[in-house]
């Protein structure tokens, strides 16, 4: 069984804060976990609400090399998770798919987010923190509140889901893999991954930074980037958001 240590707080400003505030301290490998979070956060600082006991809401720390090595995967840790996550929720029974690059969703409803932060000073990589939130047992009246379309898993099922459970089958599946992903990259993950990718072959709308294009969503490129088709004017996404 893979080795980690979970810390458990009650409650936090941020489980990513609190992770990259304390990095230098932390061991590789530890997860903070938090019931409810003040101030939790996702891609492009947007607000994510955890206030709910019963969801996941965690940050895992990961102390690969102290040398800034091009040649980890580092950008493609997202991805790997948003894979781990999707392949424990089929589990369950449910058919979970991946917009690009890292959220999951359930019949087009996000049910996880992912988040990446990078703790360098210098040229020493201090460690890498990855957030998750996942809605497990949401309610609607919450969900509601949210500026997308959402939903939980115990909606999905219409049972409640053990938090404990899940996160424990998550953390083994994700370290079971980890080091095989660290030196193989995202060739280990890509055809699991854009199997979950329901939007390729179709129109999309990309935001990438302030400009927001439609497009087809061609493939998924070998370095996890997402390559569009505007009218036969191909182009390579690195960073953006899919809106629809």
């Amino acid at each position: 069984m893979p080795q980690y240590r979970i810390i458990y707080f009650n409650k936090l400003e941020s489980t990513n804060k609190y992770a990259l505030d304390n990095i230098l301290q932390l061991d590789d490998k530890t997860i903070i976990r938090a019931r409810t979070q003040t101030n939790g956060y996702g891609r492009f600082k947007r607000k994510w609400i955890s206030d709910d006991y019963d969801n996941l809401y965690f940050s895992i720390v990961l102390k690969p090399s102290e040398n800034l090595d091009n040649t980890l995967p580092l950008p493609n840790l997202t991805q790997y998770m948003s894979v781990i996550i999707a392949e424990l929720i089929e589990k369950y029974g449910l058919t979970p798919e991946i917009k690009w690059p890292n959220d999951v969703k359930i019949n087009r409803k996000k049910v996880s987010g992912i988040l990446s932060e990078t703790s360098i000073r210098g040229n020493k990589l201090n460690g890498i923190v990855i957030g998750v939130g996942i809605n497990l047992n949401t309610k609607r009246d919450v969900l509601s509140k949210i500026d997308q379309p959402a939903t939980s898993i115990s909606l999905e099922l219409k049972k409640e889901t053990d938090p404990d459970i899940f996160l424990r089958s998550l953390l083994n599946a994700f370290f079971d893999e980890y080091d095989t992903f660290m030196e193989k990259g995202f060739n280990l993950i890509k055809e699991r991954y854009t199997s979950k990718c329901t939007f390729l072959g179709k129109e999309i709308l990309i935001k990438n930074f302030d400009k927001e294009q439609r497009a087809t969503a061609a493939q998924i490129n070998n370095d996890g980037s997402l390559l569009i088709d505007d009218k036969g004017h191909k182009s390579v996404v690195l960073v953006g958001d899919i809106l629809c």
